[in-house]
């Protein structure tokens, strides 16, 4: 068996948007020093995702290998032409296994069968290996500016893609 077989992409669900805020929380902590506002605008972000999602143009999909979850990565519409990448995350057990990889693919491809003519997403510099991996799928960085956020001195960049 190949070690992605055994990786099973599902829809959110109940408990996904509670582990979620959890692991973001604790490893943006962990690893950017981040404080509990980051917490707080991943929460925002589910509420709004769980309340408005338009499953004909928005999607979701936990990556799960058995009962425990591996990560993330959401589509939502920025606009009709445009649809965003949202809440990425691979746990770092899980990294180096092609998980990243897989969902952005997904989440792309999936995109381009809605309809979607472009996507953007926004992270920060120092998540330098999302950064590789966009590049790597053709994603372009558009904008890059100092900004303090969620406690610390960080690099917000916008990045999009032609699809």
């Amino acid at each position: 068996m190949r070690i992605m077989d055994d990786i099973e992409l599902r829809d959110l669900a109940i408990g996904d948007a509670g582990w979620l805020i959890q692991q973001h929380g604790m490893l943006y902590a962990r690893e950017e020093g981040f404080d509990k506002t980051f917490e707080a605008l991943v929460a925002e972000i589910l509420a709004a995702y769980i309340r408005e999602n338009d499953p004909e143009c928005e999607r979701a999909w936990i990556a799960w290998r058995g009962d425990e979850r591996l990560g993330s990565i959401f589509c939502v519409r920025q606009d009709a032409a445009t649809a965003k990448l949202r809440l990425f995350l691979i746990v770092p057990g899980a990294r180096g296994l092609g998980l990243g990889h897989r969902l952005l693919t997904t989440c792309m491809d999936w995109a381009r069968a809605r309809g979607y003519r472009r996507m953007a997403l926004w992270t920060h510099e120092s998540h330098r290996a999302a950064c590789a991996l966009y590049a790597s799928h053709g994603w372009r960085c558009t904008r890059s500016v100092p900004v303090h956020n969620f406690g610390v001195d960080l690099v917000e960049q916008a990045w999009e893609i032609d699809l």
